[in-house]
C-alpha cells in the first residue's frame, strides 16, 4: 500500500471520450467518470485539452467552461462540483415539519400559561 503525507499534485491531465485522467507526481493515475463533471462532458476536445494546473497541480482549471477541480477532492472521491451543488442547494425547511405536527405536552403546557398571562391584563 502506497501512503503519501503530502498532499496529492497532478503532473499530466488529459480527457477521453468518458474520463477524465490525471497522473499524479507519486506515479499513480486517476480516473474519473466525466458525467460527475457536466461541463466537461458537454465541452469539445478542444476545450477539455485546455487545462491550466495551479497550486503546483493542486488545481485544475478550464477557463473556457468554467471548470475548476480540485485534485485532493477527486481522491476523496467526492468531486467537488458535487459538494458544491450540496453546500449551494437549498436548505429544508425543518419549522415547516415540526409546524405540521402538534406541540410537545411541555411546549403545550407553556403556551397555555404564555396565554392565560396575557389574557388577565
Amino acid at each position: 500500500m502506497i501512503t503519501s503525507t503530502q498532499e496529492p499534485r497532478a503532473q499530466r491531465v488529459w480527457c477521453d471520450k468518458d474520463n477524465l485522467w490525471v497522473a499524479l507526481v507519486d506515479g499513480r493515475q486517476l480516473s474519473v467518470p466525466l458525467a460527475y463533471f457536466p461541463r466537461l462532458l458537454d465541452a469539445s476536445d478542444k476545450q477539455r485539452r485546455a487545462v491550466t494546473m495551479s497550486g503546483g497541480g493542486r488545481g485544475l482549471h478550464w477557463e473556457q467552461v468554467d471548470e475548476d477541480i480540485s485534485v485532493p477532492a477527486l481522491l476523496v472521491g467526492v468531486p467537488e462540483s458535487v459538494v458544491i451543488a450540496e453546500k449551494n442547494a437549498p436548505k429544508k425547511n425543518v419549522v415547516s415539519h415540526r409546524a405540521s405536527r402538534p406541540p410537545r405536552k411541555s411546549a403545550r403546557k407553556s403556551i397555555a400559561r404564555t396565554s392565560v398571562k396575557t389574557n388577565v391584563r
